[in-house]
This record gives C-alpha cells, sequence and structure tokens, in this order.
C-alpha cells in the first residue's frame, strides 16, 4: 500500500475492517462464507492491479457467497465494482447475477 493515496488506504482499510467484521459476526455468514478470505483480493478490487494466484483461488472457494457479499450494506459496493468484476475475469470466473 505503500504507493496508494490516503483516500485509497482508506478505502481498503474499510473494506478489510468490513469484511472481517462480517466473517466474525454470529450467524452472519454461512460456515462456507468466509468474506475475510477476500481481503487478499483488495488491492485488485481496489485499483485494478492483477489478481494474485491466492485471490483466484480464495474467489474460487467463496464463488458461492458473492451474491451474500454483494448485498451487505458494509462492503457491497466494493463487490459490485468494476474492478471487482476485472478481477473476477482475470481469474477465470462469471460474474454472477443475484
Amino acid at each position: 500500500m505503500a504507493s496508494m493515496g490516503k483516500k485509497q488506504k482508506q478505502v481498503a482499510a474499510t473494506l478489510m475492517l468490513a469484511l472481517v467484521v462480517l466473517a466474525a459476526a454470529p450467524g452472519g455468514a454461512r460456515a462456507a462464507c468466509q468474506a475475510s478470505q477476500l481481503a487478499v483480493c483488495a488491492s485488485a478490487i481496489l485499483s485494478g492491479a492483477k489478481p494474485s494466484g491466492e485471490c483466484c483461488g480464495n474467489l474460487r472457494a467463496q464463488q458461492g457467497c458473492f451474491c451474500q457479499y454483494a448485498k451487505d450494506p458494509n462492503y457491497g459496493q466494493y463487490i459490485r465494482s468494476p474492478h471487482a468484476r476485472d478481477t473476477l475475469h482475470s481469474c477465470g470466473l462469471a460474474v454472477p447475477h443475484c
């Protein structure tokens, strides 16, 4: 995050915090849905950077949860963003239609 501007750092921190909060919320997510697994994709989702292999693997594992994440008011805007779509495409995954 060294080259990120102050606003991008704040957005990244907000996204990661929201992911952790949802993952920790009792009954907030199905056992298989672990939003914290998407934190590794933050740079790709926020800036359009190329997703890492770990990011793509985590997206594949969480694919069935995307609509649930997109509906969450804490970070749905990030999940529905153009960079998130680009990240999914880069990982060879289809954009869900929720």
